[in-house]
């Protein structure tokens, strides 16, 4: 077996491993967003100024955020390997 061939079925192991790391701990993140949003009253629209508002979907979007990072990283891993 050559030597690329190894290093692209640890490039796949790797990807793999730090995308299930990764969706562990969007689990730890997920009531800290909550606290925020409670904290915040990001709830009730009509009771908070525009700055809690921004910082209302700023919060909301670190969900999303976070699974781009994760699948980035992932994604990058395995095509910086096809490319070396």
């Amino acid at each position: 077996m050559e030597n690329k061939g190894q290093t692209f079925g640890i490039a796949i192991i790797t990807a793999i491993f730090v995308f299930v790391i990764g969706m562990i701990c969007l689990n730890f993140l997920m009531p800290e967003i909550t606290n925020a949003r409670t904290n915040l009253n990001c709830s009730s629209a009509d009771t908070i100024s525009d700055g809690t508002k921004l910082l209302c979907l700023t919060i909301d979007l670190g969900v999303p955020y976070w699974i781009l990072i994760v699948l980035s990283i992932t994604i990058g891993g395995i095509t910086a390997k096809l490319s070396l």
